[in-house]
């Protein structure tokens, strides 16, 4: 004898079969949030110390030439203060004992980084030598960026006498936490390097001169 199932049955049990041998949907894969350029990166970890000193000792300086040199057993002193945009802009003044007058501005440019230096006298008025450096030219490092010297500052420098700064090449490298060094360098051996300890910030140094109290 044969039993009839009705037609609605019938779909009813092959729509439950489909509805349970379906897989559970993928979860949505979250995506990973894009990692910062070098130049970026280098600029994040100088700003982590915005509001700090930090005392520095001159690790390089050669070629040896046994005239006193400026910078020898004078006080080194870096601060961390130019901070209002520090993603854009950096601003650490470099104290040599009671001369105020330099300062390295970091600037986050299309292409990378540009370093300047702001010489001013005690009154703030510039130096003859003043905003001089580069452009990196390479995307470099979290932890290292080099400036070649740009054509503005060689034309700066010939005005100014200073034949030997026409193939500067400067660096900065940051190990956040533990050290900062300021470099310059020439394809003649001229190697000048000062390494500031980061592990233990000093007493914050008077303003550089022409800046802001």
């Amino acid at each position: 004898m044969k039993i009839k199932i009705p037609v609605v049955c019938v779909f009813a049990i092959v729509l439950a079969g489909c509805q349970g041998s379906s897989a559970p949907a993928a979860a949505p894969v979250a995506s990973a949030a894009p990692e910062k350029a070098a130049p970026d990166q280098f600029m994040a970890a100088l700003a982590r110390h915005c509001g700090q000193a930090f005392a520095g000792r001159i690790a390089a300086n050669l070629p040896e030439t046994g005239t006193p040199d400026a910078f020898e057993g004078q006080p080194l002193v870096m601060h961390v203060r130019g901070c209002d945009a520090p993603e854009q802009e950096l601003r650490i003044p470099f104290h040599v004992g009671d001369d105020h007058s330099r300062t390295w501005v970091l600037t986050r440019t299309a292409a990378g980084v540009r370093l300047k230096h702001d010489h001013r006298h005690a009154n703030g008025s510039p130096d003859a030598t003043t905003l001089y450096g580069g452009d990196t030219v390479a995307a470099g490092s979290a932890q290292r960026q080099q400036f070649p010297v740009d054509a503005e500052s060689v034309a700066m420098f010939e005005r100014e006498g200073l034949a030997g700064s026409v193939r500067n090449t400067w660096a900065m490298e940051v190990e956040p936490g533990q050290r900062f060094v300021y470099e310059l360098s020439r394809p003649d051996g001229r190697l000048f390097q000062v390494e500031f300890d980061l592990t233990r910030p000093v007493a914050l140094p008077p303003a550089p001169w022409g800046g802001e109290s």
